[in-house]
């Protein structure tokens, strides 16, 4: 497709119409508050733009709140608050697919658990009061400085927690320092410990949003790929352009749909005039005015990225308004990927059970296996996904059906202690 074919002001254009879900998404990602008025017109704007304006379903926005806590810990409270907020005026009593440290905090918070896939009791949390007035991110330089003069202090001592995003090795004061913004203790510690600035440091520069800290990090270390998933995390579209601009680092179009930062996609279309790709991730956002305004402008419906086509991405993020405009539109929706399956063994990885009942009520192969054999029966059960088990059992899925290793889905659900799945597949038969 030539460059004559697109509207030549189509970033301003759709930035235009999607202007709420942009905006709405970065004051989330970029929350600044933890007073409660504030949080409650935020709250407002997000009822208004998102739920009710967008249609997009509370347990999702939810989800998507809840995530971001190990991007932006200082304010977890904040996002506990709003989560409650919206679960309370939509009765929300269940969201999967919630980070479990945020599903924990939420439940120790409330006393409700959220995500009821997994049993966080079984699992040992470390000592989550890791924010107290003293720490990094107040950027107390007279403080710090007392703490570092202390008898023992370990310049080499590192973080490994769940507030933040994962590190196998953890964090060094350092790294840390670039996460929170705290430039005054970086020059500190860089100064009197000679502390080495890393990849990582640069990465959570991006998230910290210092500039300061920014430069002196990008003296030492060149930015790649996965430092621009950091700024598309951090939505600050001025972060992103500036490295696609001067280190002509590609816009992820996967990691803009799974952070909900719809602005470097719109600029990434602007720049490539890829229909085809934009088209096949545009499905993970939900919003059918987009996938729509694709296909009007010449995008192969049954493209595929390593087989998947808009339909798994739509299956993945639980798009099922989505989902149901691309089969109206006549895709391929028993299309396999390169490992063989089809967007109904998707929506029982992610547990989208909305959108499995609507691939199989447009007559998808309820009993179609993968590579390995696997029905989604099986992958329900992996991932203990009992919603959509449930689903699949109704609607007549073959419940003692084996792979290739003669497994079922009940011996799979009882490798991964999927319970709930196991208790769902004997109640309805499964043979033990």
């Amino acid at each position: 497709m030539s460059d004559q074919d697109i509207h030549p002001n189509k970033y301003s254009e759709l930035r235009s119409i999607n202007k709420y879900y942009i905006d709405s998404y970065i004051s989330l990602y970029q929350l600044k508050t933890d007073k409660e008025g504030e949080l409650k017109d935020i709250y407002k704007m997000i009822k208004t733009e998102l739920i009710e304006s967008q249609k997009l379903c509370p347990q999702f926005i939810i989800r998507d709140i809840l995530n971001i806590i190990p991007y932006n810990n200082r304010y977890t409270k904040s996002y506990l608050s709003l989560a409650k907020l919206i679960s309370d005026d939509y009765h929300v009593e269940e969201v999967n697919f919630v980070k479990r440290i945020s599903n924990y905090l939420f439940y120790v918070e409330y006393g409700i658990q959220l995500d009821k896939s997994g049993d966080f009791f079984e699992f040992n949390f470390e000592d989550l009061n890791i924010h107290s007035e003293n720490t990094i991110m107040y950027n107390d330089l007279e403080i710090f400085i007392q703490f570092t003069e202390r008898n023992g202090f370990d310049k080499n001592q590192s973080l490994d927690n769940c507030l933040y995003p994962y590190s196998y090795i953890g964090y060094s004061l350092l790294e840390l320092c670039c996460y929170h913004g705290a430039v005054d203790f970086l020059k500190l510690l860089r100064s009197k410990f000679s502390s080495e600035i890393t990849k990582k440091c640069l990465n959570l520069s991006f998230l910290g949003g210092n500039q300061e800290i920014m430069s002196e990090c990008l003296k030492y270390q060149t930015p790649d790929y996965e430092c621009m998933e950091y700024a598309i995390i951090s939505h600050n579209i001025d972060f992103v352009t500036f490295l696609m601009n001067e280190y002509n680092i590609e816009i992820n179009l996967f990691y803009c749909a799974r952070y909900n930062n719809l602005e470097p996609f719109l600029i990434y279309f602007d720049q490539t005039n890829d229909v085809n790709k934009c088209f096949i991730n545009s499905a993970m956002f939900n919003i059918p005015s987009l996938c729509e305004y694709f296909l009007s402008n010449g995008a192969n419906i049954n493209e595929d990225n390593d087989g998947k086509t808009a339909l798994h991405y739509a299956a993945w993020k639980n798009s099922k308004e989505t989902a149901e405009i691309l089969i109206s539109h006549g895709i391929n929706f028993n299309k396999k990927d390169e490992r063989g399956k089809t967007a109904l063994h998707t929506a029982a990885w992610k547990n989208s059970k909305e959108t499995a009942e609507i691939l199989i009520s447009h007559g998808i192969n309820i009993n179609e296996k993968d590579n390995s054999g696997e029905t989604a029966l099986h992958t329900a059960a992996w991932k203990n996904s009992k919603e959509t088990a449930e689903i699949l059992i109704s609607h007549g899925i073959n419940i003692n059906e084996k792979d290739n290793s003669g497994e079922t889905a009940l011996h799979t659900a009882a490798w991964k202690n999927s319970k709930e799945t196991a208790e769902i597949l004997i109640s309805h038969g499964a043979k033990i």
